[in-house]
């Protein structure tokens, strides 16, 4: 038998692995980007490296400013007195570089998605400018071979001076919108914003401007605002104004704001407590940088700061009892002018203040128009200045004794002086000498000797008094008593945080016996508000202290029902103290109290009402007239004065009241305006202070509401009408 082989499978042979397909593939098309990516980084790189490296250096990275809303202003109880009203603006930006073609386009396009009324403000020019624009071929092929090769002014000249009636006639409606709003955008300087439409913007324009963005470079949709004031006319001279966006920066503070980062079409504080405070309210403007490219074109345009909001001002003023002057004042000025020989008399100022911080509480003056209308003049009452007559022989008796010419005990016999060649001086009650009473300061001041005054005068003068002698005294007394006046602020700026402050206006009549004239306050001018800071130094003991109009400043409001943080706290500032012993100002405030209290005081009987004593010193200067009718020019006029304080024990208010030229000194009659208007301010001060007393209010919780939201939003809707 045959033995057969059979051969078996050889188990340790490893089988073929085999790749697929499509892995391959794969493979391949990733050789294949990767080459691609490597030839297109090559091109890059070493072809066009030159030429994108030329773009970069050739792009410019500039900042563009948006404005915020401006802080708001409150009143001491926390009532808004000067708000925003915001309003939907649509905006335009250029470059320094955008060609007018381009402005041009933007503007027509423009016109398609928003209402503008064609400008009734264009000028021939501004047609002009516009047809040429619209029409450069034309207007071009108008130019002869050689004004063609002038240069580029002359030959635009020349293309104005070629533009004919026709042309501009032929210009349609749509024509003079799109021309007014290329106006509005030539309007502003480079990479600022200007108002292509700020009034009456609808939200389908918005939407419509907003969703066309990327087709209008340049444009923007945005909020603006607009300052309302809750109370109308009340405090507005003193509460100052903003400026428009076509106003701008102020022409002779330009240089000043660029240096602060401001553009020159900024709006800004432009007066008063707007421009005092404008670094604190103008808040934080939001920066952008932008990326230009070299023919000026927006790049990319990234946000920096998005900007804060000004802070706001909380003033000193009392808005209600401000009103209450106001009206107090208006009453009284009426009765005036009913009265004799008052066809001069057209103004009265009343300054109401804490003698002890400086606070002014009120700050009124109202004047009469030549309609016969009254109007706002707080600020009077820094800016005029009027003799005051004896409401200052409180600062005489006190510079009497600073100077070492008189005591507090000094007695002097009132009588008429008279010196050789000239008219008797005498006090109003004792004309011949029929009343020749001794007085001490007290005495003096209560029953308001003028002969009194004019001895310690004398005496500070280094004269000696002979009947129907000779007045022999150095000029240099005048600079004397005017040093000791300064002391209370007589003379001096107050420092009153208010731009455009006066001082007053010194006798220019060098005559020694003018030195007479001085210590009875017919000599030089004071302004009311020096004579609201002479009161309060007298009444809070013999403390200089500097007024102010801010109370404090908070951060913005962060619901719209209460105001913000406090932020900054205003310390009262004490200027100098008067350099006599505390003895001494007491015998002064002595004599005030007398002036109203006083058997003999020229105030008596005005303040029995009130629930607290008032002191004071009244104040009658014979004047001359230098008001605004220049026919009667230093015609003679009586000016009427009041400075006090209550209550008498412990000032919490101290008042001055200035009633210039209220009659002629033709025989007429005084009618007494300045003390009326004195006893009706503690009386509406007092009376208030009752009122919120029983209603409980509390002006010191931290989450502090807005007092007057109702009014203010009254006040916010009369202005969007």
């Amino acid at each position: 038998m045959k033995n057969r082989f059979i051969k078996k499978p050889n188990k340790q042979k490893k089988k073929r692995q085999v790749i697929p397909l499509r892995l391959n593939i794969l493979f391949f098309v990733i050789f294949i980007l990767f080459s691609a990516l490597i030839l297109r980084l090559g091109v890059v790189q070493i072809v066009q490296g030159e030429t994108y490296k030329r773009q970069l250096e050739e792009t410019d990275d500039v900042s563009v400013t948006k404005n915020v809303p401006r802080g708001v202003i409150y009143d001491r109880n926390y009532n808004l007195l000067v708000g925003n009203s915001a309003v939907k603006s649509i905006t335009y930006a250029r470059s320094e570089k955008t060609p007018p073609s381009e402005m041009i386009s933007v503007a027509k396009k423009l016109d398609k998605l928003i209402t503008v009324t064609p400008d009734t403000k264009l000028t021939e020019r501004d047609l002009q400018d516009y047809w040429i624009l619209t029409h450069e071929k034309e207007s071009l092929a108008r130019l002869t071979k050689a004004e063609q090769n002038l240069d580029g002014a002359k030959a635009y000249k020349k293309q104005v001076e070629n533009v004919t009636k026709a042309d501009l006639d032929s210009l349609s409606d749509e024509d003079k919108r799109i021309a007014t709003i290329y106006k509005k955008m030539t309007a502003g300087y480079a990479l600022s914003q200007v108002a292509i439409k700020s009034k009456d913007v609808t939200d389908e324009e918005i939407a419509k401007v907003s969703e066309n963005l990327e087709s209008l470079p340049g444009v923007d949709t945005t909020t603006d605002w607009n300052r309302f004031y809750t109370y109308d006319e009340t405090l507005r001279s003193i509460l100052g104004s903003v400026s428009t966006e076509k106003q701008g920066i102020p022409s002779d503070k330009v240089d000043y704001y660029l240096a602060q980062g401001y553009s020159r079409n900024d709006r800004v504080g432009r007066s008063y407590l707007e421009a005092q405070y404008e670094s604190v309210l103008a808040g934080q403007k939001s920066k952008s940088n932008s990326v230009l490219d070299s023919n000026g074109n927006i790049v990319e345009t990234v946000e920096k700061y998005e900007g804060s909001k000004g802070k706001d001002l909380v003033l000193s003023v009392d808005v209600e009892l401000q009103k209450k002057i106001e009206e107090i004042l208006k009453d009284n000025m009426r009765i005036g002018k009913a009265s004799g020989g008052s066809d001069l008399f057209d103004r009265a100022f009343a300054v109401a203040m804490d003698p002890y911080t400086g606070q002014v509480l009120a700050l009124a003056g109202q004047k009469i128009n030549d309609k016969g209308e009254y109007e706002d003049y707080s600020l009077g009452n820094f800016t005029t200045a009027y003799n005051m007559g004896s409401a200052v022989k409180g600062a005489t008796v006190l510079a009497g004794i600073m100077s070492d010419a008189i005591t507090e005990n000094t007695v002097f016999v009132d009588q008429p002086i008279v010196f050789k060649g000239t008219r008797p001086k005498s006090s109003w009650f004792n004309r011949n000498g029929e009343r020749s009473l001794s007085l001490n300061p007290v005495g003096a001041l209560e029953i308001s000797s003028n002969s009194y005054m004019y001895q310690t005068a004398m005496k500070m003068a280094g004269a000696k008094y002979v009947y129907n002698g000779p007045f022999r005294a150095s000029p240099e007394t005048f600079d004397k008593m005017r040093y000791y006046y300064n002391q209370f602020g007589l003379g001096v700026k107050t420092g009153i945080d208010l731009p455009g402050e006066q001082v007053g206006f010194k006798g220019d009549d060098k005559t020694v016996g003018k030195i007479l004239d001085f210590a009875i306050g017919q000599y030089d001018s004071y302004t009311p508000l020096q004579l609201a800071q002479y009161g309060a130094t007298i009444a809070n003991g013999g403390y200089r202290i500097q007024p102010t109009m801010l109370k404090e400043i908070r951060d913005p409001s962060t619901n719209g029902d209460t105001v913000g943080k406090v932020a900054t706290e205003q310390e009262p500032k004490v200027l100098n103290q008067i350099g006599v012993p505390s003895s001494a100002i007491k015998e002064v405030q002595e004599g005030f109290y007398a002036v109203t209290h006083g058997g003999n005081g020229t105030g008596k009987g005005y303040f029995g009402d009130l629930p607290v004593s008032v002191a004071g010193k009244t104040g009658t200067a014979q004047a001359f007239y230098d008001g605004p009718k220049k026919e009667s020019a230093m015609a003679p006029v009586w000016n009427t004065t009041f400075v006090g304080y209550a209550p008498a024990e412990k000032p919490e208010i101290s008042i001055a009241v200035v009633v210039p030229w209220g009659y002629r000194d033709n025989g007429s009659s005084d009618p007494k305006v300045n003390m009326k208007i004195s006893a009706q301010i503690f009386k509406a001060y007092y009376d208030l202070k009752e009122e919120r007393a029983k209603a409980g209010k509390d002006t010191s919780k931290v989450d502090q509401p807005i007092n007057n939201k109702a009014a203010a939003a009254a006040a916010q809707t009369k202005l969007n009408d």
